[in-house]
């Protein structure tokens, strides 16, 4: 199959680009700097130069190809403070590569967050694929994504934890956490840090890419989840125990100024399930949990 992704020489992309290869798939990657069509290129993939904001360019690579993988998402201007632009970046170009692949019946996999479900209200108990909100930032790109099954798309979206983890991870929430506990003198969690992140190792969620790209049902949202709920002072702690640190609470009010913009997220409970994704895919997590990962060392020594 060719594939156009998105987002190919990110983080998720570094690893989803030899999943797809070693499957056998070719690889069309979308690369907006020298340095990332140099990645690609190494890799094994071609190079379609572009950006998000190039609606016509993924229009015609996402027509060219037998499906799409979308991962790009602006996390710069999410950190930057931007998150709506951020956004609303994703859910155009989200709209373009739908447009390009209706009634194709060719499959296109996106990408969400399971924080959502949190931020949706579901805390109680553990998120299942079959949770959707109505509404709301990303979740209307998911929702867009969905409704695509009924316009001759293979539709799926993968909702990713907040901690994805591996030694390619180098701008994401655990790198922040660390970075942030390095400036601040403790690693801190809110409360009794009893709240759960789910988490998954980048190696198993490239699969769960791959294998929704053969496979997904048409609409499904997919959990690349492996641990359920890991509690966020566990997390501290390892960080702490790595860095030479204490890890301590923090006070709610505090938490903007600790955390920085994670400051909304940290104190999410968001246990979630991947029961279904692991039937529908038949996918099984094999790397190593968030807490083995930390404790291997490699985020630290950077």
């Amino acid at each position: 199959m060719r594939v156009f992704v998105t987002g190919a020489s990110g983080h998720i992309g570094s690893a989803v680009v030899p999943e797809l290869l070693g499957a056998g798939h070719q690889v069309v990657g979308l690369a907006r700097s020298e340095e990332s069509a140099a990645a690609l290129g190494a890799a094994g993939a071609e190079v379609h130069r572009g950006d998000l904001d190039d609606l016509d360019g993924l229009r015609e690579a996402a027509a060219a190809a037998d499906g799409v993988i979308h991962l790009a998402f602006r996390h710069d201007w999410m950190r930057s403070g931007d998150f709506a632009g951020a956004v609303a970046t994703d859910l155009h170009a989200i709209e373009a590569i739908g447009e390009a692949l209706e009634g194709s019946g060719k499959p296109f996999v996106s990408t969400s967050g399971t924080a959502m479900l949190a931020l949706g209200g579901i805390t109680a108990r553990a998120g299942t694929e079959r949770d959707a909100i109505e509404a709301g930032p990303r979740v209307d790109a998911e929702n867009t994504v969905a409704g695509l099954a009924e316009r001759g798309v293979r539709s799926s979206t993968v909702r990713l934890p907040p901690t994805v983890h591996s030694a390619l991870d180098h701008h994401g929430f655990v790198p922040t956490l660390i970075g942030i506990a390095r400036e601040r003198g403790v690693a801190g969690y809110l409360g009794d840090g009893a709240n759960r992140w789910p988490a998954v190792h980048t190696l198993d969620a490239a699969r769960v890419y791959r294998l929704a790209l053969e496979s997904a049902p048409a609409g499904a949202r997919l959990h690349a989840v492996a641990e359920e709920g890991v509690p966020f002072r566990e997390i501290a702690a390892a960080i702490a125990r790595s860095l030479g640190l204490e890890a301590a609470g923090i006070a709610a009010e505090d938490a903007g100024e600790h955390f920085g913009f994670l400051g909304r997220f940290v104190s999410i409970d968001n246990p979630t399930s991947s029961e279904l994704t692991r039937a529908w895919l038949g996918w099984r997590p094999t790397h190593p949990g968030l807490i083995e990962d930390l404790d291997q060392g490699h985020y630290f020594g950077r």
